[in-house]
């Protein structure tokens, strides 16, 4: 049975469903030597090629939804290649076959915290859907007198420049004087809501840190640039958010002994990334000698 080519693509971890899209209406995909056009269906033999080179399109029965937790550290950006020589997002993940990684949203450059990615790019597509309303949880530490009216105007909603906003909790969480900790949670995911809200009471974030989204935690263990592979358990909680049926194959081990020896695979490859990722970080800051 034939499927739609973005759907085929997305689900190939090409790249979320919007992403290829605008790819084939720019002209960068093609079915058989055509240009594809939106709309545009696939069957299993076809040949399919972007920017000229063939990609792998599989069934959905062929396609392993994996989900990645990434610990993002702040100063890395959530584009795959940024012009300016940035650290992004993509540089620490391991490698994926015949697909790639797709994030579920995003994180400005000085948020750190929970970022999840997946090899299902319709997966990706659908939690970003504003309609899904996933919750987020943020533990955020401010700079500035905070009253219970700012507190209430919060969380009753105040009017921001794209439009009403509100966090659904407001909760102290400690700190000393004007540096205060507190957790919030919504669900939206509009460009920097959570600093503006706050900054619409006058009130400064000097930290900010993904640590849920829905009932996926932040693991309190990983370390800041290292990533971990979410059992079937979490992968079919995201898919039922989504709407998507339930995957029931996993490239995690189940046994005791595979379990095991996959955590200790998995935490060295972990430091590596880690420690290589800071080597790179920190050749990039030191300033270039110039010639006399």
């Amino acid at each position: 049975m034939s499927e739609k080519l973005q759907k085929v693509l997305a689900r190939a971890g090409h790249g979320s469903r919007r992403e290829m899209e605008a790819w084939i209406a720019a002209g960068r995909v093609s079915i058989d030597g055509e240009i594809a056009t939106i709309g545009d269906r696939v069957e299993a033999d076809a040949k399919v090629r972007i920017d000229g080179r063939v990609v792998s399109i599989k069934s959905s029965e062929e396609v392993i939804c994996r989900v990645l937790a990434y610990h993002k550290p702040e100063g890395e950006i959530c584009s795959r290649k940024d012009p300016e020589g940035r650290t992004t997002v993509f540089e620490r993940l391991p490698r994926v076959r015949d697909g790639r990684w797709v994030a579920v949203g995003r994180l400005d450059i000085n948020t750190s915290g929970l970022l999840l990615f997946t090899s299902d790019g319709e997966l990706a597509n659908r939690l970003m859907h504003p309609s899904h309303e996933i919750e987020r949880e943020y533990a955020v530490r401010t700079f500035g007198e905070v009253t219970d009216a700012n507190v209430q105007r919060l969380r009753m909603g105040v009017t921001l420049e794209d439009g009403p906003a509100h966090f659904d909790r407001v909760k102290a969480a400690g700190g000393e004087g004007i540096n205060q900790w507190w957790h919030v949670t919504l669900k939206e995911g509009r460009n920097r809501e959570v600093r503006r809200l706050w900054e619409s009471q006058e009130v400064q974030v000097s930290r900010l840190i993904r640590v849920r989204y829905g009932m996926i935690e932040l693991p309190k263990s990983l370390p800041r640039g290292g990533w971990v592979e979410l059992p079937l358990e979490q992968v079919n909680y995201l898919r039922q958010m989504a709407g998507l049926e339930p995957e029931n194959r996993t490239f995690l081990g189940t046994d005791k002994h595979s379990t095991d020896r996959a955590k200790k695979v998995k935490s060295a490859k972990i430091r590596r990334a880690v420690r290589k990722h800071s080597t790179v970080s920190n050749a990039r800051k030191k300033p270039s000698r110039q010639r006399s």
